[in-house]
């Protein structure tokens, strides 16, 4: 069955995470998405030696990843032929993206007013660190940089008085890409009304605040947020304890009222059910470290495993906190599709899947990721170049 952006067709002229991540969401669901390299590769394929070396072998799974479905074209764009190139595949293009620093974009001649004068219908998206204006518009960013540090995510994260913590590799970049690709398609959608296409502007840096909008609102209203400190959370059952067997449990039972009677059952403390100092939202608040420190003595009595089944038994909203490990194996991930198996000459491996679901038209992984410049040839016959005309671009170093 057809994906659901069958027949659009994506220039993804992305490095490393954000950019090549929302190519690869939009491949999964059927878009005809182009890749498009310096002769060297993109950045991603150089940077994972020590990942390589890690998986045992040449399979560049950074790569497959974010760049399964893809075909791969790669081009000198600094010559007046490889751009020639790319400006026939912007008049036949619905969509160009990019995260390259915008003075390299206006340099290769890629900007938006000179590829709109070529396809007016094009939909053209742009992603930088910090946004196109203000004093830091030139500044590069990654998603840590950018995203994270600058955003407040990095700020907030962690108990009170502990070291700032990094994030995980290209984490805010994926979220980053999602929005991308929210905002492309809202683009499209606009252009089948009017016919026009239309210029969009991404940052890793307003993307990370809005991914951290409960926190800065309030800064915004002279309320500045605190860290969350387990030993004294207001809401007890919104909190992390510790297990006998020195793993740990999220409680999110963010209406604690409702859920204190099951929990207390769950725990098998029904005379903390009444007790005045426990026997509503505002008692604990005001007791919250007397009851942190209760829970925490009864958790730490029993294994997870045996309060994982007291928890279901009695309705307890809770949250394992689970390794990476331990999710690739997880029945409930198994049984929704989070993984799907990629079929790579070096190594049939899963790999993680884009989490909407298609039920009439779904997603799927049909093919790795592409070696660099590895559809050139296909593509360029496409354009309507002659054999003899690649071969001519090839001695010239244009083309692979």
């Amino acid at each position: 069955m057809a994906g659901i952006l069958e027949g659009i067709k994506v220039l993804d002229m992305g490095h490393v995470v954000a950019v090549p991540a929302a190519g690869a969401t939009m491949a999964d669901w059927g878009a005809d998405v182009l890749k498009i390299e310096p002769l060297t590769g993109e950045l991603a394929r150089g940077l994972v030696g020590r990942l390589l070396k890690m998986t045992g072998g040449e399979f560049n799974w950074y790569i497959q990843l974010l760049n399964r479905n893809k075909k791969g074209l790669a081009l000198d764009l600094k010559t007046e032929e490889g751009k020639d190139i790319l400006y026939k595949l912007v008049q036949k293009s619905d969509v160009f993206m990019s995260n390259y620093e915008l003075n390299t974009i206006n340099k290769l001649g890629l900007d938006y007013a000179t590829l709109n004068q070529i396809n007016p219908r094009l939909v053209y998206a742009i992603l930088t660190g910090y946004g196109t204006e203000g004093p830091d518009r030139n500044e590069r960013g990654f998603d840590y940089a950018a995203a994270w540090a600058r955003s407040g995510a990095m700020y907030m994260i962690g108990e009170p008085g502990s070291d700032p913590p990094p994030q995980r590799g290209g984490m805010m970049d994926r979220v980053v890409g999602a929005h991308m690709v929210g905002g492309i398609l809202a683009a499209l959608l606009h252009r089948e009304k009017t016919g026009k296409g239309q210029k969009l502007e991404f940052s890793l840096y307003h993307t990370g605040v809005w991914t951290l909008a409960e926190d800065i609102q309030p800064a915004l209203l002279d309320t500045p947020p605190t860290k969350h400190d387990r030993t004294k959370a207001l809401n007890p059952l919104w909190n992390s304890y510790r297990t006998k067997d020195e793993r740990w449990f999220w409680l999110a039972m963010l209406q604690s009222d409702p859920s204190w009677p099951d929990f207390c059952r769950a725990i098998e403390r029904q005379d903390l059910e009444s007790d005045q100092r426990f026997n509503s939202m505002e008692a604990r608040a005001e007791h919250c470290e007397e009851l942190i420190n209760i829970i925490d003595d009864i958790l730490t009595s029993k294994t997870s495993n045996e309060w994982e089944r007291a928890f279901k038994k009695h309705n307890v909203i809770y949250g394992r906190v689970a390794s990476p490990t331990e999710v690739t194996t997880d029945l409930q991930a198994l049984a929704n599709g989070f993984f799907a198996d990629l079929h790579h000459p070096a190594k049939e491996a899963r790999i993680v899947t884009t989490p909407v679901k298609f039920c009439q038209n779904p997603a799927s992984v049909r093919a790795p990721a592409p070696e660099v410049g590895q559809h050139t040839e296909e593509v360029l016959l496409d354009l309507g170049y002659t054999w003899d005309d690649i071969t001519d671009l090839k001695e010239k170093g244009i083309i692979l």
